[in-house]
This record gives C-alpha cells, sequence and structure tokens, in this order.
C-alpha cells in the first residue's frame, strides 16, 4: 500500500469564539475539508477527531460521534486525547489504517472551545495534562513549567531573553498573511522583552494565546485518489510518536525533549529521510523556548545551536530552514485539539504552493509537522512529501 495522501484540509479562523460550540466550529473545518478534496461524506471509512478539554470547557464528552454527525458523516468515530497532540496522535491513528488497507478515506482533525470559560478556568484545565499529584497541587502552570525548562535551557546551553524574542518576532511576521491566524499583528524585538513577565524568563510574547478553532483534513490511499481524479500531491510518508515521563522532576534533564527525539526518528525511519532533507518545518511552539527545543530534537539544530537561530534570520521566510511560517502557535494560536492537524494543513499547503507563504520554499518538497502534548511528555511527528 502506498503512501496516504492529503487530499483537501480546512481551518478556522482561530481566535475567540465564545459564541460559538465545539461541533460548530468543526462543521465549519469538515466541510470545508471534503469539499477541498471533492470527497463526499458517504465515502469516509472513519473519522478521529482530537480533543482535550470537552467535558470542562463544553461538558461533553464522548465528541467522535457528535463530529462525524455535524460533517454529514455516518462511520465509525473516535476523539483522541494526548493534551496538545491530541490531533497528532489521531493523524498517525489515521495513516495506519490507510497503509494497512482498513480504510481508504479517513477525516483527521480536531477543535477546541476554550475562550468561554475565561483565562482562570482555561487555565486550570490545561493545567490537567500535568502531573496533578506532584505538580498541579504544587501550583505548577505551563508557563511556569516553560520556564523551568527556558532556565534549565539557559544553564546548560546559553542564550538569552533577546534570542527568545526573535523567536516571537518572526512568528508574528510570518502570521500577518496567514487568514487563520489569531495574532496578525508585528511585534518588535524591544515589545517582547518590554512585555510583562509570565513565569520568569517568559514574558506575554513568549507564550501562545487561549484559542478556540478547528481544523480538519480528508486522507486518502494514493490509489483512492487517482481513481477518483484528486489532485493530492503531497503523501505523508512518515509517522512517528514518542513518550516521556509526566512530571519534570521525573526527567533526567529539562532542556532537552526525549520524546520528540523518539518520534522523529521514528518518523525519519519510516519515511527514508533524514533532517537534511526537510525543507519546511511547522513546529509545537506553545512558548517560545518549545520551538527550540523541538528544532533540535528535530536533528534541523545540533543541541544548543536552536536558541540563536531566529536571531540568526535562519528560521524565518527568508532563511535556510523556514520554521511556522503559519506564525506557529505563538501568533496563529492553539486550540489545542486542533493544532495538530492545522500543522498537518500548513505543511501540505506550503509544499503544493497554496499556502501564502509558500514562497519561502518554491523548491521545498519536504516537510515536518511536530505535535506535543504537556511539557512533551507525548509527541508525534509527520513527514510530509510531495509525490508524483
Amino acid at each position: 500500500m502506498s503512501d496516504p495522501r492529503v487530499a483537501g484540509a480546512g481551518v478556522t479562523k482561530f481566535g475567540k469564539h465564545p459564541e460559538r460550540t465545539g461541533r460548530d466550529l468543526f462543521a465549519e473545518a469538515g466541510l470545508e475539508a471534503l469539499d477541498a478534496a471533492g470527497v463526499a461524506p458517504d465515502d469516509v471509512d472513519a473519522l478521529y477527531y482530537g480533543n482535550f478539554m470537552g467535558e470542562l470547557a463544553e461538558h461533553q464528552g464522548h465528541q467522535g460521534p457528535l463530529m462525524a454527525e455535524a460533517i454529514g458523516v455516518d462511520a465509525p468515530a473516535t476523539r483522541f486525547e494526548a493534551a496538545c497532540a491530541s490531533a497528532g496522535a489521531a493523524v498517525r491513528s489515521a495513516v495506519r489504517d490507510l497503509r494497512n488497507g482498513e480504510a481508504e478515506v479517513v477525516v483527521v482533525g480536531g477543535a477546541e472551545r476554550m475562550t468561554n470559560i475565561g483565562t482562570a478556568a482555561a487555565t486550570d484545565a490545561l493545567a490537567i495534562a500535568a502531573d496533578d499529584l506532584y505538580e498541579v497541587r504544587a501550583g505548577m502552570t505551563f508557563p511556569g513549567a516553560y520556564a523551568l525548562m527556558a532556565r534549565s535551557y539557559f544553564d546548560q546551553y546559553g542564550g538569552s531573553r533577546e534570542d527568545l524574542a526573535h523567536i516571537a518576532v518572526k512568528n508574528h511576521e510570518h502570521a500577518l498573511v496567514n487568514e487563520h491566524a489569531q495574532i496578525q499583528k508585528e511585534i518588535t524585538v524591544e515589545d517582547a522583552i518590554e512585555a510583562p513577565t509570565i513565569a520568569s524568563p517568559l514574558g506575554l510574547y513568549d507564550s501562545c494565546p487561549i484559542t478556540d478553532g478547528a481544523a480538519a483534513a480528508v486522507l486518502t490511499t494514493a490509489e483512492y485518489a487517482a481513481d477518483h481524479d484528486i489532485d493530492a500531491p503531497v503523501a505523508i510518508t512518515g509517522t512517528g510518536q514518542g513518550g516521556d515521563n509526566l512530571a519534570l522532576q521525573d526527567r533526567p534533564h529539562l532542556a532537552q525533549t526525549p520524546a520528540a527525539d523518539k518520534a522523529a526518528e521514528e518518523a525519519y525511519g519510516d519515511a527514508g529521510i533524514g533532517p537534511e532533507d526537510v525543507d519546511v518545518a511547522e513546529v509545537h511552539d506553545c512558548f517560545t523556548i518549545a520551538e527550540v527545543l523541538a528544532i533540535e530534537s528535530l536533528g534541523l539544530y545540533e543541541r544548543g545551536e536552536g536558541i540563536h537561530a531566529a536571531t540568526n534570520g535562519e528560521t524565518d521566510r527568508h532563511g535556510e530552514m523556514p520554521v511556522n511560517l503559519s506564525g506557529g502557535l505563538k501568533a496563529k494560536g492553539h486550540p489545542v485539539g486542533a493544532t495538530g492537524v492545522a500543522q498537518l494543513a500548513t505543511v501540505a499547503w506550503v509544499l503544493d504552493g497554496t499556502h501564502p507563504r509558500a514562497d519561502a520554499v518554491p523548491d521545498g518538497t519536504v516537510g515536518v509537522a511536530h505535535n506535543a502534548g504537556g511539557t512533551v511528555a507525548s509527541t508525534t511527528v509527520h513527514v510530509l512529501e510531495v509525490k508524483a
């Protein structure tokens, strides 16, 4: 069986939509994806859906069948939960089913509704992706956790607040032309450094916003695409997943993300490529330091070198290794359950030339999507390639 193809994708505007339900958001993205693919709902064999806090934000569990109904699909539907990597896990399962012949068409997607419960409640809800007994009850929040990781990185490898600021500036600039992005606002390094501190050394512009939104993609076998005259040049050629101890105190170091190392190694091996072949990456930058950890785990930079990549202009749209052309979670937004598929859609659109930042890699043929959960206790990595 050949590698699955991305037949079509849909992404809502990310931002504050407290008046819209999760099913409403997903219906918009899912129907857009089906329309873009030219696939009828009756042809869908399964729906895999990522969501993290539906029970807390909407008092709604069992969301798989609900979302299938929202897009007119009468097929088995399963919700995946791996914190912020929920949609990435859904994609991985879809890829496997398409490869092994259990399905010809799968809709993968995700959605999250968060702003309706307010900042304090959303922060509490997000915190349950950490260890409740040993972290949350001690007052740990994710800004605090990633601040500890940033401090550890600075102690071990060097770097500065200014280096992190350059990451924020880059991603804000990338998002300016992204119609789906929550924050379309240019900032300066000075803006980022002088912004209010959230958890030292991280400030307001080092942190992704609380976001509502949905994303969906239609994945098919290459054979189905050919038989139905679907133009789907981008294939998912590699998939990988890694795990780590949930609590930071149970890890041997805080300045590396072994779960992402494992996921990247598996995905590259699956695709038969190496990091040197990658032209573009969408990575999980819930905080600016997370982008640094991600590009090092992906092997795009050596340990201790990723911190300077944005400062040196290497990961912006003019650089040799563009990262987060969408604006990343930092500016595009982070509706938790949708993020992994939104990343996948961005990479596919960049590679097929339809993304507004596709001119950053006009000859690009290989991209990676890195989706992480919690403090990177769960990670998926997917390799996408342009195929004939």
